[in-house]
């Protein structure tokens, strides 16, 4: 079983800028599911989420603790490419948050991993300072399901500075042990 959406025409501006909407792919039975913030380029023109050098870089980490791609579920919070590649609006992001709730509750995963600070404030609001919340296990509620949520990085933080990378791992770390993972 996997997790489409089909059409979406909520979006005048993402409708315009996308080639197709961009749905997450992995396991549906995964019990750790990833959020980015949109499709850039390369995702739009492939149709998976994380394809660019964040996702190769995301790969690679996965990888490195023996998790396959495929083993974990990766999404976004918005599936459609803003123009431009511009952050997504909050219009979009709140158009688009029924499928990615719809989403999470059908692959019903152990954990929830945010990546970076748009998909952080998706979830859990504004108001905070990303480098306050990478890391600490906080709870998303969804309806009657509540899933732990770790923010982390993005991984293109990474690509711009390097000294992030330490933090990204330990929290990647965590996020897997927590999600049975390692």
């Amino acid at each position: 079983m996997t997790y489409t959406v089909d059409d979406c025409m909520r979006c005048s501006q993402l409708v315009d800028s996308r080639r197709r909407i961009v749905d997450g792919v992995g396991s549906m039975d995964a019990d750790l599911v990833f959020v980015g913030e949109a499709p850039g380029q390369r995702e739009d023109d492939v149709g998976e989420p994380f394809v660019g050098r964040s996702g190769e870089l995301l790969t690679e980490k996965l990888e490195s603790h023996g998790v396959s791609r495929d083993d974990v579920r990766i999404t976004n919070s918005v599936r459609c490419r803003p123009p431009e590649n511009r952050d997504p609006r909050k219009k979009e992001l709140a158009n688009c948050r029924s499928y990615l709730y719809s989403e999470l509750q059908e692959v019903d995963p152990e954990v929830v991993s945010t990546l970076g600070r748009v998909p952080t404030g998706n979830l859990l609001g504004d108001g905070f300072r990303m480098a306050d919340v990478v890391g600490e296990v906080t709870e998303l509620q969804i309806e009657s399901s509540v899933y732990p949520l770790v923010p982390c990085y993005h991984p293109a933080a990474m690509l711009y500075d390097r000294s992030k990378e330490a933090e990204f791992d330990s929290v990647l770390e965590k996020t897997l042990i927590l999600a049975g993972y390692i």
